[in-house]
């Protein structure tokens, strides 16, 4: 069964193809390479993601990113490092370089992006966040909630200052929560806020997908992958920041004996399949949520089209073939 949808957006991906975008030895050949590999799964556009770093790293990773003038790149999405330092909510961000929100340390940060950070995730708990929100939002940028261990008042605040997304709900925050207020409900509860998943299997359950999908409402959710280094690859250690991950077989990328994941080796076709099972929502429905929903949260549409033959058998894209981009 064949299924045409506009171009793909990615809002978050750290990596592809065995390159790492936080990387700042990548050479413009590796970073061309990834950027033409996620295209061939449908991502015409995207935002490469940097992580909680120090302004160096981040200032280097941010220049060669953009030094690539690559059509699949969007801005970028500069996670961190205003997050909690707390395990758990931090997931794999490195502690050493979590701080409080400054915009002086922001404005290093754009103007050695030359302007191009266009979505920033903080966790609201953090001090400065409020302010900064305020201040992010004023100025035209996409601010989510991520990476947090923030009280239900904290999240109605933020969103009240102007965040507008929640960074992969569900996930970047601690493993054992209070039953009742807690900060998933909230996010959920909050029609101001859109919900990013992300949705291999392993990040959330699929009966988690469905009920979140469920309570955000289809119009109010997108997909994102959070894709490393190590998708598109084969099982086998991979690099994050600097930092050692294993890709095991079933497909869960994690520091080797740690608890928490460290991104994905998802593909937004798989991950658009894996909404269409665990919702049962059809094909047409499902497709949105990853291109027109996501460019519009940056005032964009999507780039091209992408053709996609649908195993009905097998529940999963056989071939995606960017057509018009």
């Amino acid at each position: 069964m064949r299924f045409e949808s506009p171009g793909f957006f990615d809002l978050q991906v750290n990596g592809f193809a065995g390159v790492d975008f936080n990387d700042p030895l990548a050479t413009p050949e590796d970073l061309h390479r990834a950027l033409d590999a996620l295209r061939r799964t449908g991502v015409t556009r995207c935002l490469p993601t940097l992580i909680t770093s120090s302004p160096e790293r981040f200032a280097q990773c941010a220049r060669n990113l953009l030094a690539l003038n690559h059509p699949a790149v969007a801005g970028l999405h500069m996670e961190g490092p205003y997050i909690s330092d707390d395990d758990g909510p931090r997931g794999a961000h490195p502690r050493k370089h979590v701080c409080a929100a400054s915009r002086e340390d922001f404005l290093r940060r754009q103007a050695a992006a030359e302007g191009r950070i266009r979505l920033v995730t903080l966790a609201p708990e953090v001090p400065g966040t409020l302010a900064m929100t305020e201040w992010l939002a004023e100025h035209g940028l996409l601010v989510a909630i991520g990476h947090t261990a923030a009280s239900p008042e904290q999240i109605r605040d933020t969103v009240n200052a102007g965040a507008k997304l929640s960074t992969h709900l569900g996930n970047g925050c601690a493993g054992t929560l209070p039953r009742h207020p807690n900060l998933i409900w909230e996010q959920l509860a909050e029609d101001k806020l859109t919900a990013s998943l992300i949705v291999d299997g392993h990040h959330l359950p699929p009966a988690t997908v469905k009920s979140f999908v469920r309570a955000k409402t289809p119009s109010r959710t997108v997909l994102v992958t959070d894709a490393i280094a190590a998708a598109g690859c084969p099982p086998g250690e991979y690099v994050l920041n600097g930092e050692r991950v294993v890709l095991d077989a079933h497909g869960r990328v994690a520091p080797p004996g740690k608890p928490w994941l460290a991104g994905s080796a998802l593909t937004m076709d798989a991950a658009i399949a894996n909404l269409a099972r665990f919702t049962g929502l059809s094909l047409h429905q499902v497709l949105p949520l990853a291109s027109t929903q996501p460019a519009a949260l940056l005032g964009e549409k999507p780039v091209g089209r992408v053709a996609l033959e649908w195993n009905v058998r097998g529940e999963k894209f056989s071939t995606v073939e960017v057509i018009d981009a």
